[in-house]
């Protein structure tokens, strides 16, 4: 009886926070996975680490991609396959200058969208991981966010104030105008494949391979880190929070290219509810006794007028949100090695 070959995806900045675990979701899936990365040296800690023996097997494989931003950067690497994540963009909230960053947002979305027009019939779906911060404007408040919300805002306050727009706009409107030209090329050129859109709120949760050090630990999950270490947390991590595990955020991704059908023109909220460090500070001092002199007790916030409805994706796919206790959890669990 003949073996049915696996099918290939796509996933550019495999070696990111998020996009490792998409990676190994779509090898727990039984695919295979092809990603992207500016430098192979820099997947080392996959492909001798926690995907080693997906690698060795060949159903992980990582192709160089320099420069993501220049048209037909993806060519080759989309030859073949399936379906193409995009998760490769900048991302951070300490941005001080918009131009980088939103022409990296924008010209990395163009170019591997121009390169899936090439990627050949077989292609199914290609699935775009926006943000939040593509749905939440300047709302009126009190206001429950949902798949029908655009940030109408932040792209406009960039425009007239440049860098003094401050660092949380200009990512916003990085996310805002990279989606934006997502669903711009669906509707100019009505390709055969699903098109997808994934827009997660904080993602937290473990890292599938550990982070170099403290230090490196990713910005959306380092609020789980300075709690457990007793540190302070900075502006705008030690605001009212909301979170989604990096495994959900993975599972919608899955999900959604075994349903292209289903999610072809969609947004999904990846939302698991609130979750700041208030709640960290709680979930830490009750399963870490022995350090409640150094997790500092963190008072609960006032609560905000806005809300967000993740019922969608819910719906869709049949299962919940992990919980924010769990996700903490394993989060500090992973952290353990730095204390």
């Amino acid at each position: 009886m003949a073996i049915e070959a696996k099918e290939i995806v796509l996933i550019s900045g495999v070696n990111g926070y998020i996009a490792a675990q998409v990676a190994k979701a779509f090898l727990d899936a039984r695919f295979k996975v092809r990603g992207t990365t500016r430098k192979t040296a820099n997947t080392k800690s996959l492909t001798e680490g926690a995907l080693k023996a997906a690698f060795e097997a060949g159903d992980f494989e990582v192709v160089e991609v320099p420069d993501i931003t220049l048209p037909g950067a993806f060519d080759e690497a989309v030859r073949g396959v399936s379906a193409i994540l995009h998760t490769a963009a900048p991302v951070s909230l300490n941005f001080t200058d918009p131009e980088p960053v939103l022409h990296a947002a924008i010209q990395g979305t163009s170019s591997i969208l121009d390169s899936a027009l090439k990627a050949g019939p077989q292609l199914k779906s290609l699935v775009f991981m926006s943000s939040i911060a593509a749905l939440m404007g300047a709302q009126q408040q009190p206001h429950t966010f949902t798949e029908e919300d655009w940030n109408n805002y932040s792209e406009g306050e960039v425009a007239r104030s440049g860098k003094a727009a401050g660092s949380i706009h200009i990512y916003f409107a990085s996310k805002t105008a990279a989606e934006r030209t997502l669903w711009d090329f669906q509707k100019k050129h009505s390709p055969s494949f699903a098109v997808t859109s994934i827009n997660p709120v904080l993602v937290t949760g473990p890292p599938l391979v550990p982070f170099k050090d403290a230090n490196s630990i990713n910005e959306t999950v380092r609020n789980v880190w300075e709690v457990f270490a007793g540190l302070d947390v900075a502006p705008p991590f030690n605001a009212p929070g909301t979170y989604v595990d990096v495994r959900d955020v993975a599972r919608l991704f899955v999900w959604s290219v075994q349903h292209p059908e289903k999610a072809d023109g969609e947004r999904y909220i990846a939302y698991g509810g609130p979750g700041g460090i208030h709640q960290i500070s709680q979930i830490l001092r009750e399963h870490y006794p022995e350090r409640r002199d150094i997790i500092k007790e963190i008072p609960a916030p006032e609560s905000g007028g806005t809300s967000i409805d993740a019922s969608k994706a819910v719906k869709a796919t049949g299962q919940e949100f992990i919980k924010f206790e769990k996700s903490v959890l394993d989060a500090a669990k992973a952290f353990e090695i730095y204390l």
